[in-house]
């Protein structure tokens, strides 16, 4: 029997190349703001005669910590035609820098002018689906003319309110699942491994030979690895209110002086060095570098740092690192279906705890070549499960504290779960990944929105101290 709403997701939705520090409030604005943009241009040419500005107002988190994580930025550059992964991140840094520039926005043949005073981040309570929602307006002397209304669902994926939903009948993969459950019924009833039944579906999805598919997802890898590297290289502090001082270079040359003082501290460097290629990786995201979401670039430093340790430590080869990186994705597609990778959502069990769990994968199926998806399954979910109810509640609105260590402390767990779920007989772990994903929507579900990226409890409050 398939499944009543399969997986349609592709690796390259799910891993987006773009600046950061957040995915849902920085390239998923940017992305609905093109779309609009897009969209005003086939207006009739009466409304686009009459039209004299464009509004923007931004609810739920996008209003509590937009300021922070740059969403009237991302909206700027996208009106302006700016795509996430083509941005100059130093160029998007300066916009907005002086309150008393406009910008001329294209509406046909005419413009409008955007000015700073037209993003509005609305306090008020505004009844959506989706708590990330962002209203954008073409205006006469205040008076709307034409709206649309998007939602940024986290992992820079946004929805269109009202456009059609896409029915999962009118996508035919080869091996449609939508739980572990039903994807480990497609391997065993198929005979096929992992690793094939991923690359056909995407193959399907996307039209991709498997060529091109192999080709992309070492594109990923470089630009995560890029992104670690330069985080490696830069000191000083990051934007913004905090000034938090970057940590990955310092703790970088750390680790290669103990590698050179003996077996019993080159242990201790191993733990070091993934330490400092995941904080590099989220320092760069924070200083709105450009960075992968993996799933989220709130987490965009937790698969980066532990494929850089399994190239450069392990020393895994392409093939080997592609294969880990199509485990992982199939652990985000699970966690994005049934339940969210977004902070706003899940807290940060959505975006570190899937995070973890998709390193978990990667590191178990780099090192088992055969791929065992019980054991996938089995580190996944521990990783998971030591993430529950993991609360998003950044100081200032800034991807910085805890959000910087909170990667590199997922990719320790990620590790320890892949240790965990490898030690024994992985079929013998009494929760599943689905009863596991199952008890993530739930407990995010249940979360006060206090603690789901709006900066109003927990650490966020203890932002005096710093």
């Amino acid at each position: 029997m398939l499944p009543v709403n399969p997986i349609t997701t592709s690796i390259f939705d799910l891993f987006k190349i773009g600046p950061g520090p957040s995915s849902s409030h920085t390239i998923g604005p940017m992305k609905a703001a093109f779309d609009f943009r897009e969209r005003l241009a086939t207006l009739p040419d009466d409304l686009q005669h009459r039209a004299d500005a464009v509004q923007v107002h931004l609810y739920g988190s996008l209003s509590a910590t937009g300021k922070g994580h740059g969403t009237d930025r991302a909206v700027v550059a996208g009106l302006l035609g700016w795509q996430p992964e083509t941005t100059d991140p130093a160029a998007l840094l300066n916009l907005l820098r002086d309150p008393t520039v406009s910008y001329a926005l294209p509406v046909g043949p005419y413009t409008v002018q955007l000015r700073p005073e037209h993003i509005r981040f609305e306090r008020v309570r505004y009844e959506s689906p989706y708590h990330n929602t962002m209203v954008l307006r073409l205006t006469q002397q205040g008076e709307t003319l034409y709206s649309e209304e998007y939602y940024s669902i986290g992992g820079g994926f946004i929805i269109r309110k009202g456009e059609p939903t896409v029915d999962p009948a009118s996508v035919s993969v080869p091996y449609p699942y939508g739980t572990m459950t039903e994807l480990k019924g497609q391997l065993t009833k198929h005979a096929i491994t992992l690793d094939a039944l991923l690359m056909a579906n995407e193959m399907a999805l996307t039209g991709r030979t498997r060529s091109d598919v192999n080709h992309r997802i070492d594109q990923l890898l470089d630009y995560m690895h890029k992104a670690v590297r330069r985080g490696l290289r830069h000191s000083g502090t990051l934007p913004g209110s905090i000034k938090l001082s970057r940590k990955a270079p310092q703790l970088y040359q750390q680790a290669k002086g103990m590698g050179q003082l003996g077996p019993a501290l080159r242990s201790d460097s191993f733990l070091i060095f993934l330490n400092a290629y995941c904080l590099a990786a989220s320092e760069e995201n924070a200083a709105g570098g450009i960075v992968v979401t993996a799933p989220t670039s709130g987490a965009s430093g937790v698969i980066p740092g532990l494929t850089y340790l399994a190239k450069h430590q392990f020393h895994y080869d392409k093939a080997t690192l592609r294969s880990g990186m199509l485990a992982a994705a199939v652990i985000g597609f699970l966690v994005k279906h049934n339940a969210s990778i977004s902070g706003a959502e899940m807290g940060c069990m959505g975006e570190i705890g899937t995070a973890s769990a998709m390193g978990a994968a990667f590191l178990t199926r780099c090192a088992q070549p055969t791929g065992s998806i019980s054991a996938i399954e089995a580190s996944a979910e521990i990783a998971i499960e030591h993430h529950l109810g993991m609360t998003c509640d950044p100081i200032g609105g800034y991807v910085q504290i805890p959000c910087i260590e909170r990667n590199a402390m997922g990719a320790v767990k990620a590790y320890n779960a892949f240790l965990l779920a490898t030690a024994g007989s992985a079929s013998k772990q009494k929760i599943s990944l689905d009863a596991v994903i199952k008890v993530m929507k739930a407990t995010g579900r249940d979360m006060s929105t206090k603690y789901k990226e709006t900066s109003e409890a927990g650490l966020a409050l203890s932002a005096t101290e710093c």
